[in-house]
């Protein structure tokens, strides 16, 4: 069916798209009907076309105007009766507000991904998850089956323990494990009972995910920014070293960390600091987040170790499965000091209601068997000339534009010509390629200078494309391109 518009009688002005006939054709009607009273070009009381007239104009079946009428009337969106027709419902429709965006969007979606936070989710092990799914189910107990430990199944914290010795160098217990859902869900548990504890702010680093840190506001805990520099992010300003550690931050006891690989700037954090902030937890009763969202990805490298190793009575390690398999999984978990186990457990229940079991059985299996190490292997290496790729063309394409943050993760941190980064911004919109400028992370109290940069997530794309992202990107960033 061709594009068409109808403007019988009364200005309808419906829009409808191709579509295939039947219950397309008849679809798209009802679409363009609803649209057209939500966006208030039909207004209450508005009286329609018969269905006749309105199947002429459009070229369609006249039943198929019916149906797609009877199917408005029965959702509220018009009203029909004998002698008068149908018209549109006699009640306000409000309209959908636009929120405030930092960055500009394209009438058209992105073609192209390269926003940070993903993994190349076609390179989820389908065939090697579903085997180990059917080894844990066929070796479930039937309890198993029933309402589960909030902590999470015992096999999958027993794995856990295990592997995260050894990989990650995190010292903990099965008992000490906490299986959540994702990140966010862990840091809404330890927000809750942080605030609970009597604390009223959180250091956080300058740069982050604004959606953390207001989660931590909503639970009570106003976030004070750390400053950050070349050795990365300055946990000297919790003791009052570099003008810190007064007014805000006198009276803080917990801090929000990613030491391993800083996100998003990507600096690790630096030996003398990683030790300076567990001796600041230790001396205040202090207590230290680290979020290692990608620890396992390194590649100049050994992995830098998790910070929990230093003192796993003052560290809440926080892990999930989104980076090294997939968000969609939400599988994440809390490695806890003995002093918040409790709290944490009855903070999130008396009953498991978020993790399901078979999934936790499942990643349980695939650690065990030696999947998620081979996963996590190949998973590195493929990044690894992702970002070599990434270098090399931006070397060889926009000399003038250098590259930070590589030695880790699945993103980069592309350092812009000061007061450039919203015009690349927009560049990027019109190609359609997504892809976000660092002010987008700054924390909002942050007096740290702006840099001007752009934060690409290259694990992001499919291999299909991954090429004509980077070609996109490297047009956007070269000279010419902005």
């Amino acid at each position: 069916m061709a594009e068409s518009w109808a403007t019988s009688g009364v200005d309808l002005h419906l829009h409808l798209r191709p579509a295939p006939t039947g219950t397309g054709v008849r679809r798209g009607l009802t679409d363009a009907i609803r649209e057209a009273v939500r966006g208030g070009r039909l207004t209450p009381g508005t009286r329609l076309p018969s269905s006749r007239s309105l199947a002429a104009d459009l070229g369609i079946a006249r039943n198929t105007v019916a149906d797609a009428y009877a199917d408005l009337v029965a959702e509220g969106w018009l009203t029909a009766r004998q002698g008068s027709g149908t018209s549109v419902a006699e009640r306000p429709v409000p309209r959908p507000s636009a929120g405030p965006t930092r960055h500009p969007r394209s009438p058209f979606p992105p073609v192209h991904d390269l926003i940070p936070g993903s993994p190349d989710l076609s390179f989820f092990p389908r065939a090697a998850w579903l085997r180990a799914s059917r080894r844990a189910l066929a070796a479930a107990p039937n309890d198993a089956l029933g309402y589960s430990d909030p902590r999470g199944r015992v096999e999958l914290r027993t794995a856990l323990a295990g592997y995260l010795a050894r990989a990650r160098g995190v010292h903990t217990h099965p008992d000490r494990i906490v299986i959540c859902s994702g990140f966010v869900h862990g840091l809404m548990l330890l927000g809750g009972v942080l605030h609970a504890r009597g604390l009223t702010s959180l250091a956080v680093e300058s740069y982050g995910l604004d959606a953390h840190w207001r989660l931590l506001e909503r639970a009570g805990l106003r976030t004070v920014p750390l400053g950050l520099d070349e050795l990365g992010t300055r946990t000297e300003e919790l003791t009052g070293g570099g003008g810190g550690g007064e007014g805000e931050l006198a009276d803080v006891r917990a801090v929000l960390l990613t030491p391993a690989h800083q996100f998003p700037i990507g600096k690790s954090l630096h030996p003398d600091r990683r030790a300076a902030v567990v001796d600041w937890a230790r001396r205040g009763d202090g207590l230290i987040l680290e979020d290692d969202y990608d620890g396992e990805f390194r590649y100049d490298r050994q992995a830098v170790g998790a910070l929990q190793g230093l003192d796993p009575d003052r560290v809440v390690y926080l892990g999930t499965a989104s980076k090294s398999l997939a968000p969609g999984l939400r599988l994440g978990w809390l490695v806890l000091p003995p002093s918040l186990v409790g709290e944490v457990v009855a903070a999130k229940g008396r009953i498991d209601w978020s993790c399901g079991v078979f999934d936790q059985l499942t990643l349980a299996e695939f650690i065990d068997s030696g999947a998620y190490d081979r996963q996590v292997r190949a998973a590195r290496l493929r990044y690894r000339r992702r970002r070599d790729a990434l270098v090399a063309a931006l070397a060889a394409r926009a000399p003038q534009v250098h590259a930070t943050g590589i030695a880790a993760g699945l993103h980069a941190v592309l350092q812009l010509p000061p007061g450039t980064e919203e015009s690349v911004v927009r560049a990027a919109v019109r190609r359609r390629l997504a892809v976000h400028g660092l002010d987008l992370y700054r924390h909002p109290d942050s007096t740290a200078e702006r840099t001007d940069a752009l934060v690409v997530g290259y694990g992001t794309p499919a291999d299909h494309g991954w090429a004509g992202a980077l070609e996109e990107l490297c047009a956007t960033v070269s000279p010419a391109g902005f």
